[in-house]
């Protein structure tokens, strides 16, 4: 049966900070003008009072929904954000935008300077969430919209929705936050390092100025199959490949003999296509940065969250070794002590991070459930 669609999209540009009057940055840095690549779909009500932010993981895009004239392949969230689903754009007007320092039609180290006319490639300040954030800030006044019904993702799209509710804790009736947490564990980081060491240690890296040149697909194609081994589980690896063997019989070289070595292999030469080397380590580093420090009780973003009015929704995944279960019950826990209106559910599935992303039964109730209540319907 076809799911209904949001039909055809198209993406667009914002950009603000134009100089004299830049965006200061949490380095420090007094960066401008930034561009953010954002797509809608649904209808903006009268009152501006259903607007949905959708903020996406680690290399996604803007493109959440529908399709792009002439591509036959939907946005990442097609089966959640459409008419009739549980991000019904009959009722919600959606908004996704692309993070900065991404590579994916907003500001990152593969635009071009306006200063030299040269790509950034390391000359690109650090962002942050936090940064990534306040743009996002800028591209919803630009809509006009000063108050959001939710701001929900998964992820690095997590960490988003969790900063939104501490930065503007008076701009949104709600946050889903799914498979995501208020800070980098040591193991996520490691992960994270040693991707970005394959990136760097790739000779055609050359300290990021590449752009000339041959690219360093290799070191990115690792570094997207170490980030790719995080996202799956114990379990469905074996439901995937198991022990499988590509020819049946071992070849007694290195070429690679089973199954999910050259899935591994086939995930790496996808993502050189689409994603830059430069705009992976940007945008893993604003990951491991990611700190809430929610437990500290006098911190920042404690007495934000204290403040607000919004709901709060958090899902794990039974199976997500990235963002294990406890990581979410630690922001609840902290939300409970603050006296917020806090749900949370872990959602048995045996995808691993990547959950999240796939359809589910369980999920598309609770996402539904969660936005009608903010919607009264």
């Amino acid at each position: 049966m076809t799911q209904p669609s949001v039909g055809n999209v198209r993406s667009r540009s914002f950009t603000f900070a134009h100089p004299p009057a830049p965006m200061v940055l949490d380095s420090g840095v007094e960066f401008g003008p930034v561009s953010l690549a954002y797509e809608t779909c649904g209808t903006l009500n009268a009152e501006r009072s259903n607007a949905v932010l959708i903020c996406h993981a680690l290399t996604g895009d803007a493109h959440v929904a529908g399709y792009h004239e002439g591509d036959d392949k939907p946005g990442w969230w097609e089966h959640y954000v459409g008419p009739g689903k549980p991000i019904d754009t009959d009722r919600y007007f959606v908004i996704c935008s692309n993070v900065i320092g991404s590579c994916m039609g907003s500001c990152g180290p593969s635009s071009i300077n306006p200063a030299t006319g040269r790509y950034w490639g390391l000359d690109f300040p650090l962002v942050t969430i936090p940064d990534m954030v306040r743009a996002q800030r800028e591209l919803i006044r630009h809509l006009g919209i000063d108050h959001l019904l939710a701001v929900t993702g998964g992820s690095l799209g997590g960490m988003q929705t969790l900063q939104w509710a501490a930065a503007y804790p008076e701009m949104m009736d709600g946050i889903l936050a799914l498979a995501t947490t208020s800070r980098h564990s040591p193991q996520a980081i490691a992960f994270n390092e040693v991707a970005r060491q394959s990136i760097m240690s790739d000779p055609n890296w050359k300290n990021g100025d590449y752009y000339d040149g041959v690219r360093p697909d290799l070191g990115l194609a690792v570094a997207r199959m170490i980030g790719h081994i995080t996202y799956l589980s114990d379990e469905s690896m074996h439901v995937k490949f198991g022990r499988e063997l590509r020819k049946g019989s071992f070849a007694f070289n290195f070429e690679g003999d089973f199954q999910v070595e050259s899935y591994l292999h086939h995930q790496g030469r996808k993502f050189v296509e689409r994603f830059d080397a430069n705009a992976f380590l940007y945008v893993t580093k604003a990951a491991d940065y990611f700190d809430l420090d929610l437990a500290s009780p006098d911190s920042p973003a404690r007495r934000a969250l204290a403040a607000t009015q919004a709901r709060f929704q958090l899902v794990s995944f039974t199976s997500d070794w990235l963002y294990p279960t406890y990581q979410s019950r630690q922001v609840v826990d902290v939300l409970k002590a603050l006296g917020k209106d806090v749900s949370f559910c872990e959602i048995t599935a045996p995808w691993g991070h990547d959950a999240f992303l796939l359809p589910d039964e369980r999920l598309e109730t609770v996402v539904r459930g969660f936005l009608g209540g903010l919607h009264g319907c």
